[in-house]
């Protein structure tokens, strides 16, 4: 699980350094201001582009053919390691879900506040997290209520 929430944050971070400029979001301007959305519209759409290319390059090894190793015991570790590069490519489908979502609310002008307090929910938190749709009390408010329910 670990790594496959760093390999979000690396292809995230690769999405930061590939928009390759000095501008970044800060206090001291209005709050999702034009400048602003436009830096979100282009990292998100720079995450999805990171993560389509990957996928890609996962499409491509699976096209080249099964795994025929002569060791069984290779021939499990390579399936197993398939089995995880799978999962991730799942978890990263259903991320772009999230970015299109995002990018949506871009459009629509209700980026950059909670779904649940209608409250801005920061700068910081959408730079470490730009699907982010709650502000971190109300996400930590909502992961209370689900260990809750879960529980029961």
């Amino acid at each position: 699980m670990a790594s496959i929430m760093s390999d979000d944050i690396d292809v995230l971070a690769k999405a930061k350094r590939a928009l390759g400029e000095d501008y970044v979001p800060s206090d001291a301007e209005a709050y999702m201001s034009e400048a602003q959305q436009d830096y979100f519209r282009r990292l998100l759409l720079e995450w999805k582009k990171s993560i389509l290319s990957a996928s890609a390059d996962t499409l491509q090894h699976l096209q080249d053919g099964p795994i025929r190793e002569a060791d069984l015991n290779d021939r499990a570790s390579s399936e197993t390691d398939w089995g995880i590069e799978l999962r991730t490519r799942d978890r990263q489908r259903k991320l772009i879900t999230k970015i299109d979502s995002a990018l949506r609310r871009i459009e629509e002008g209700e980026y950059g506040y909670c779904e649940v307090t209608g409250e801005p929910i920061g700068l910081g938190r959408l730079v470490a997290r730009p699907i982010a749709t709650m502000t971190v009390e109300a996400q930590q408010a909502h992961e209370r209520r689900e260990k809750v329910s879960r529980d029961d």
